[in-house]
């Protein structure tokens, strides 16, 4: 079969800047809107920040309404329950025409479930990747969504994906299709100020994750040659994702340690604002592999591990960590597939590295976790080398990650990188 020769990009609008936030009213009403529903998480809620754009969005003329119970980490059944809340909403006044979220990537995936269940029929099952759901296309337009971060990490406001935990199969997966993006991302800096030190550390890796995953992708002109109809919107590594991974980080090797340090650096802030956004424009395209595909079962499978600065009483391992504690192990393992990217990206995020062989860009990264605070391996966070096999078993459902991967992994591969992670140092 031919290779391919052809890699796609596409992005939402973006809108940059501090105060950015206070323009959403406008920039709904130049959508048509008069009825919006505003999707958010309770600690968001509770910075204020979803009740001021509310108030700016009702200047408007535009009615809101809030949702404000999104989890953080969502689930099949907290989807659900917001999908509800928005249809009993429409039942008991006007249809909404447009979905604002205000929050991290949980708000933001909790929106994306919702406008795809406002807008087409069936369950949200219907919609999740295969072999975990049915991976049904939606077939109605959805309503234009409008996302606003307030952390600084995720990319979702960029992304065509929506991230659940299936709680039954104990296993994480989500929706992807190109429907879901929203229209426009606007990145206010100025609202992660009250992001607390460890969900900054959990982000910031996820932000870097998305960038090395993205940067050390199997190249788009590797894969066999598709089909109009068959192109996804991960296509690989190509010239425009890897610009922006660069530039991503660049932003990070100078703004991470700062932002966690000092959580009122409002540079460090903006700096990390835009190292997101910049992942997100890449990774968004040209895809992630094995530390994201690590991470679901990870994340799923949590027993009582409960981080510092997210909600208490709920054990959750959260995206970010999770993604990163076995990235060190990862990127040793994908090493030979490019070697230069690997000493390329460690350069860019440690000048001061000059090592040239697989253990390089692992130290660079586990180094950056150390001073981050971020747990020291698996092992920290409630596993042992018996839960392998079945954190392999979750790891490889998730195919559609690991055929990015440059060295597609074998489950002896996986489980390798599994138990060099228990324990990072």
């Amino acid at each position: 079969m031919s290779r391919e020769s052809v890699f796609t990009y596409a992005a939402p609008a973006l809108k940059f800047g501090n105060g950015a936030s206070a323009e959403v009213g406008h920039d709904l009403a130049s959508y048509g809107a008069r009825r919006v529903l505003l999707v958010t998480d309770p600690g968001v809620m509770a910075t204020g920040h979803p009740t001021r754009i509310a108030e700016q969005v009702w200047q408007h003329g535009i009615e809101t309404v809030i949702f404000d119970r999104a989890r953080v980490e969502p689930t099949d059944e907290s989807l659900t329950e917001a999908a509800d809340f928005a249809l009993d909403a429409e039942s008991t006044g006007s249809r909404f025409d447009a979905v604002l979220a205000v929050g991290g990537g949980s708000s933001i995936d909790t929106a994306k479930a919702v406008n795809l269940l406002l807008t087409n029929p069936g369950e949200l099952m219907d919609y999740v990747n295969a072999p975990v759901g049915q991976a049904r296309k939606p077939q109605e337009p959805l309503l234009p969504l409008v996302a606003i971060p307030t952390t600084t990490g995720t990319g979702s406001e960029s992304t065509t994906i929506c991230v659940l935990d299936v709680l039954a199969l104990k296993v994480k997966t989500g929706i992807s299709h190109v429907a879901l993006r929203p229209r426009l991302a606007i990145v206010d800096p100025g609202l992660t100020l009250t992001q607390p030190a460890m969900v900054t550390a959990a982000s910031g890796m996820d932000i870097l994750c998305h960038a090395l995953e993205s940067y050390t992708a199997r190249w788009y002109a590797d894969f066999d040659a598709k089909r109009p109809e068959q192109r996804v919107p991960y296509c690989g590594a190509n010239p425009i994702a890897d610009m922006w991974a660069e530039k991503a980080m660049t932003l990070l090797a100078t703004s991470f340690r700062a932002a966690v340090d000092d959580g009122d650096d409002a540079h460090a802030r903006e700096q990390m604002a835009m190292a997101a956004t910049f992942a997100g424009l890449g990774f968004g395209n040209a895809g992630v592999h094995i530390p994201h595909a690590n991470a679901d079962p990870i994340a799923g499978r949590v027993r009582d591990f409960e981080p510092v600065d997210y909600p208490e009483g709920e054990p959750m391992v959260p995206h970010g960590m999770a993604v990163s504690l076995t990235a060190p192990a990862a990127f040793k393992f994908t090493f030979d597939a490019v070697p230069e990217r690997h000493i390329r990206a460690a350069r860019l995020l440690d000048p001061d590295s000059h090592g040239k062989g697989r253990d390089t860009l692992p130290k660079v990264l586990r180094s950056l976790m150390m001073d981050v605070g971020l747990p020291s391996g698996l092992a920290e966070v409630g596993y042992a080398v018996a839960d392998v096999d079945d954190l392999v078993s979750g790891a490889m459902q998730q195919q559609r990650l690991l055929a990015t991967a440059p060295k597609v992994p074998t489950e002896e591969d996986l489980a390798k990188v599994f138990v060099a992670s228990m324990e990072n140092w």
